[in-house]
């Protein structure tokens, strides 16, 4: 009998993909719940120097880690969906609008951006760096760009280049490094954990 692959995701470690109806079921069941982590994180805002941050980028680039590219990205999607749709998911929603006309704001670069930067941490574990700490200083590192850039390339088309920088890249250096070092560790010791529930 030939011996099965080794999951590339924590996902399919801990729920592996079937091609039938339960795989169709695990994958709105993953999606959901990522939408709601997605929620939640962009909710939580911890205080910070010089601005708050929420945990949203880290949760979206260890979606994209633990789900892989494809259902990581779809994941993002549904969440943007659900914004478009009126729902108040994102950051200062519903004070600061909802909808379609909140994502064609200053954030709406960063939005689509995390459906790159998830897709990009799904590539990396898929490649099998998932596990270790370097492989998810790459995708957190990588990911983090992707967002960035597409936030910024937004933001400058709105208000300008330099008040972009300024406004929506600079003061998140901080934040972002460390979200980076918090997802760098956080992935490689969930798979331990799942190493040894599984040996």
């Amino acid at each position: 009998m030939a011996s099965q692959p080794m999951p590339t995701t924590i996902a399919s470690a801990l729920w592996p993909s079937r091609g039938d109806t339960a795989g169709v079921i695990r994958m709105i069941v993953l999606a959901f719940a990522g939408t709601l982590l997605l929620t939640l994180s962009a909710k939580l805002k911890v205080p910070f120097y010089p601005v708050p941050m929420t945990m949203q980028t880290l949760v979206v680039l260890a979606i994209g880690a633990a789900y892989g590219s494809r259902l990581g990205a779809a994941t993002v999607a549904l969440y943007l969906l659900e914004g478009a749709l009126g729902l108040p998911v994102f950051a200062d929603t519903p004070e600061r609008g909802i909808g379609l006309a909140y994502m064609m704001g200053p954030t709406g670069g960063f939005l689509l951006g995390f459906v790159a930067g998830a897709w990009i941490s799904g590539v990396i574990a898929e490649s099998g760096f998932g596990r270790s700490i370097v492989g998810m200083f790459a995708a957190m590192t990588i990911g983090h760009v992707a967002i960035f850039v597409c936030g910024f390339a937004w933001l400058a088309t709105l208000i300008g280049t330099g008040p972009a920088w300024m406004g929506g890249v600079a003061p998140f250096f901080a934040a972002t490094l460390l979200k980076t070092l918090l997802g760098t560790a956080l992935v490689p010791a969930v798979w331990n954990l799942v190493d040894r529930r599984q040996a």
